[in-house]
């Protein structure tokens, strides 16, 4: 029997499957145990993989021969934290259906393509019950935390992913359902925490202001020096490796159904900038990035209490693109802030979980990687077939500015290019208060997806 898709990802969202936070245990087993079930419903051998963390999900189901085709399906099962919740229209994890969406944390990222994919799968089932298909669901339980736990999985499990011949998922996004993106690139990412040292203890700034570097004025002064007055990141050596987007790709963009103003005002911001010339849609699909994600220090309650803080910090994290490396970045961010720091503090530097870029061309392109698996050719094939049907489009095919740190993984350990559909889209409210998934969106990508699959298992 077919899933009905609105039932099951309203009761798969009600589950709060915050990885981050250690309090929300019951609810990561919950949205665990609830994939479990369906897809040892649809026929699957399920598997759960223990890590460190968050266990994964590995199940199986189909014909284990060379002569039929094997896709993994990658997803994820946790989501961010719901805060702020008095934000929310209704309680983040009592899922609802409103004027045409389904709100709830983890509807959209990634709980609702995930929903799209088995009720398609389902349906095709029903009618191809011995579906000249196999397919390795892979869901994983820590996306949403950089997934530190994959690198250990991969090396003990690479050999077996390896047997397959491509990665499918939807983890990426779209414009609305008036467009669907095929992603054809993702960028890498590293995290810093970088934190300065002055005095041994907070100082009453009468009795010892003056003397005294402040560490706040050292590192925003830090900061700043990051950045030219142009928003390039003034880094020695960070844009040496950068390709630059070649015609088909900025002719793809300019498809786009977005102008800049659009964007602008989606985003609710008064102007850009405009690093190196580029506009806007280009910065945040071509270009990598240096961005402070949140800095503190000194006394922030209410009123004024007059201190020199011993200690400020501040959060970075990078955006690559192909053919970066975070390594080799890394290394020249933390080699700046060493020899920029002033000499009057102290300075840390904590890493974070990150990953290398990704990119992959589609078929017909001057930069189609000579070695593209032919399942993957065919499936990029179904995949524009199928989504011009469903969505009355063909998609587009474009990178994106967000980070999905285990497909570079997976492509390091088992050689596997990934199709990535994007079924998200800015009205989403991914990682933030009302999140939703649009049920149109839902009902185009199952039959979208349905005619994917189908179209792999019997190449027409």
């Amino acid at each position: 029997m077919a899933l009905d898709p609105i039932p099951f990802l309203s009761k798969y969202a009600s589950f709060p499957s915050v990885s981050t936070d250690s309090t929300y245990a019951e609810g990561m087993k919950g949205a665990r145990e609830y994939i479990k079930d369906a897809l040892a419903g649809l026929g699957f051998d399920v598997e759960e993989v223990a890590t460190p963390k968050h266990p994964i999900i590995l199940a199986d189901r189909g014909p284990d021969r060379e002569d039929v085709p094997h896709v993994i399906i990658y997803g994820h099962y946790d989501v961010q934290p719901a805060d702020p919740f008095e934000l929310w229209k209704t309680p983040a994890f009592e899922p609802v259906v409103r004027d045409g969406r389904l709100y709830g944390r983890g509807t959209a990222d990634n709980k609702g393509p995930q929903a799209v994919q088995l009720t398609a799968l389902s349906r095709l089932l029903e009618k191809h019950p011995d579906l000249p298909l196999r397919i390795t669901f892979m869901i994983e339980g820590e996306e949403e935390m950089g997934s530190p736990s994959f690198p250990g999985f991969l090396k003990k499990y690479a050999e077996r992913l390896s047997q397959a011949d491509m990665i499918l998922l939807s983890d990426t996004g779209s414009p609305g359902t008036e467009q669907i993106v095929v992603t054809t690139g993702l960028r890498g990412m590293f995290g810093l925490e970088v934190t300065l040292t002055g005095p041994a203890m907070d100082l009453h700034s009468g009795v010892n202001g003056g003397p005294v570097l402040n560490p706040i004025q050292a590192l925003t002064e830090l900061c700043a020096s990051l950045h030219n007055k142009d928003g390039r990141v003034n880094v020695p050596g960070f844009y040496d490796a950068v390709v630059e987007p070649l015609p088909w790709e900025r002719e793809e963009l300019a498809k786009l159904p977005m102008s800049e103003q659009q964007y602008k005002d989606l985003l609710g911001v008064p102007d850009f900038v405009h690093p190196g010339g580029a506009t806007a849609l280009e910065l945040v699909r071509f270009f990598p990035t240096l961005e402070f994600n949140g800095i503190g220090g000194g006394y922030q309650g209410e009123g004024s209490k007059t201190i020199i803080p011993a200690k400020a910090f501040v959060k970075i994290t990078c955006r690559l693109v192909p053919d970066q490396d975070a390594a080799d970045i890394e290394a020249k961010v933390r080699k700046t802030l060493e020899e920029r720091c002033p000499p009057q503090v102290k300075m840390s530097i904590n890493p974070e979980t990150g990953g290398s870029p990704y990119y992959v061309a589609p078929p017909g392109r001057p930069n189609t990687a000579p070695d593209l698996s032919p399942v993957f050719a065919r499936a990029c094939e179904a995949a524009e077939v199928s989504i011009e049907k469903a969505f009355g489009k063909k998609p587009l095919y474009l990178r994106e500015g967000g980070s999905v740190p285990i497909i570079r993984q997976m492509k390091d350990a088992t050689g596997l290019d990934s199709l990535m559909i994007g079924l998200f889209t800015p009205r989403d409210n991914l990682h933030a208060p009302n999140e939703s998934f649009e049920i149109d969106m839902m009902e185009k990508g199952i039959a979208a997806y349905e005619g994917i699959l189908h179209r792999l298992a019997f190449g027409e």
